[in-house]
């Protein structure tokens, strides 16, 4: 079968060190065309892809099957709506929208047209999160009443570039947050409430820098931190249930790799370092090594072109995406009203 041919409009970190690669990497997809102002950035990349300095003309170009977007968060909404419009399937960068009512909109338009909309929530494809997955999955942990995750950096100084901005859809809630609490909803579902703390930190910043959400299942809590003022970070989980206990430290290297141009599925490609292999104690006591299985954010671009040729599910489902997006609106509003807020 013929290849699909995709199209990514962003050539910024996301397009250039995610998509970019990514898509060049997955079995049945073609990186045919780059929509950016980096055209001598692009044909230096990747050459045999056509150089789009306008999206539109890429959006035009009727041999695009598929559009992924890879742009400033605040475009994610009206390019999606182009690209459907313009009868192409749609992969969204995380997070899929700034609000729920766009996400809303776009599922409902997708399924107007009759094309596939998903969102590269890559992070559910890191090793790491895939070991304490299957740990839940398989029961080994017995019930889980306690869940927490860190994204944590050290990052004092300001970043140059939009993200750091008091642009829409910027600040550390929409960016790390969006990957937290995807992974927390893969695991446990939709929250009955969320208590939040987001603030900057940074004596300049001009976005989000911080945040502490609590989010409230119940018996279960779970908890998602994340902060750029952390030198010396803890565990980056910590799930506790009445089997045991699993502890882990360390984060996948994948991103790590994709920013040192490493191109991904070679040798060892999602490894962990085995003295950061998490650690699970049972209801005995009894300690025992997990080893962490491989990452592979292949998975996710290898799941779409499945879907598009044989009409399946896409790995990560549009109304997911919409859920994450409705989790932050609630997480603001609780940390700028003080107060939880129920979903």
């Amino acid at each position: 079968m013929q290849p699909i041919s995709t199209g990514l409009i962003g050539y910024g970190t996301a397009g250039a060190f995610f998509h970019a690669p990514l898509i060049a990497a997955a079995d049945g997809l073609r990186l045919s065309a780059i929509g950016s102002r980096r055209t001598d950035e692009i044909r230096r990349d990747f050459p045999e892809a056509v150089a789009y300095e306008d999206p539109r003309a890429l959006l035009a170009d009727p041999s695009i099957d598929l559009v992924v977007i890879a742009t400033p968060n605040e475009t994610h909404a009206p390019l999606a709506r182009a690209a459907l419009e313009a009868g192409k399937h749609v992969v969204v960068d995380k997070p899929f929208t700034l609000n729920a009512a766009e996400a809303e909109a776009l599922i409902g338009l997708a399924d107007q047209v009759g094309r596939k909309l998903s969102v590269f929530q890559n992070r559910r494809w890191d090793n790491d999160f895939l070991t304490v997955r299957r740990l839940v999955d398989d029961g080994r942990l017995g019930e889980v009443v306690y869940f927490e995750a860190h994204f944590d950096r050290f990052r004092p100084e300001i970043k140059q570039g939009w993200r750091e901005t008091e642009t829409p859809g910027a600040g550390l809630l929409y960016d790390l947050g969006a990957h937290l609490i995807d992974q927390a909803l893969v695991l446990f579902g939709m929250p009955q409430a969320i208590t939040a703390d987001v603030t900057r930190q940074r004596a300049a910043a001009r976005a989000d820098d911080y945040f502490h959400l609590v989010l409230d299942y119940g018996h279960r809590r779970a908890v998602l931190h994340a902060s750029v003022l952390v030198r010396d970070p803890g565990p980056r989980y910590l799930v506790h249930g009445d089997g045991g206990s699993f502890v882990k430290y360390g984060i996948d290297g994948q991103e790590a790799a994709l920013r040192e141009g490493r191109r991904p599925g070679g040798e060892g490609w999602g490894g962990d370092d085995p003295l950061l292999f998490g650690r699970f104690t049972d209801a005995d006591g009894t300690a025992t090594v997990i080893d962490t299985l491989p990452g592979r954010y292949t998975a996710f671009y290898d799941g779409v072109a499945t879907a598009i040729r044989e009409n399946t599910a896409m790995p990560v489902d549009a109304h997911s995406a919409r859920d994450v997006i409705r989790v932050i609106e609630a997480a603001q509003i609780s940390a700028r009203e003080r107060r939880s807020v129920s979903l």
